[in-house]
């Protein structure tokens, strides 16, 4: 039972994501860390949504079921690699846009400043 805390800047396009997933600002999408434990979301698990988790501000978004989850490396010298491929800079933008970014170079530099690079994890869709 995954559960998955977004920021607040973030937590509108998820809301969107669940109740009109076609909706071009919907967030069905994100990328997280490897866990330490080894208990990254698997495909089928219902996913718990939330911001403010572990605080007095917790609001739950919404459930929904993994669909995939992807290894995913953001590098500034390889670039941004998607289960072992190199997507088009085409791919690269529309995968941006739908984890809540204008472009590519901002999405890089959120995750240069929040988590340093390169970074390795798990792109987890819903």
């Amino acid at each position: 039972m995954p559960a998955l805390n977004f920021k607040k800047q973030f937590a509108p396009m998820v809301i969107i994501g669940l109740e009109k997933p076609l909706h071009p600002e919907a967030k069905r999408q994100t990328i997280r860390a490897k866990r330490k434990d080894g208990r990254d979301p698997k495909p089928g698990q219902t996913l718990y949504l939330f911001t403010g988790l572990r605080t007095t501000s917790t609001v739950r978004l919404g459930e929904a079921e993994c669909k995939s989850s992807e290894p995913i490396t953001i590098d500034e010298n390889s670039g941004i690699i998607v289960n072992f491929k190199y997507p088009s800079w085409e791919e690269c933008t529309s995968l941006a846009r739908k984890d809540g970014f204008e472009g590519v170079s901002e999405f890089v530099d959120f995750f240069k400043k929040t988590h340093g690079l390169p970074f390795n994890g798990f792109l987890i869709k819903w």
